[in-house]
């Protein structure tokens, strides 16, 4: 499944390549495009599990950006 989320306030171009990163780490994440410029994620995951990434992946934004948020 994939899928495109708007991120509100991502503060800089290495924030997002840090969450990046660290997202294509995930069990079960196919792909990921974190852009500063847009401030959009594109995330592409199993089905099955795709809330349960989704989940991780919010709690690996507030890692790299504590008032960054995603808008599910």
């Amino acid at each position: 499944m994939k899928k495109v989320f708007k991120l509100e306030n991502l503060d800089c171009a290495n924030c997002a390549a840090k969450m990046e990163r660290s997202i294509e780490k995930i069990a079960g994440v196919n792909s990921v495009n974190v852009s500063f410029m847009s401030q959009k994620l594109i995330i592409e995951a199993d089905d099955a599990r795709f809330e349960q990434i989704m989940d991780e992946v919010v709690k690996v934004c507030k890692k790299v950006e504590p008032d960054c948020s995603i808008k599910r």
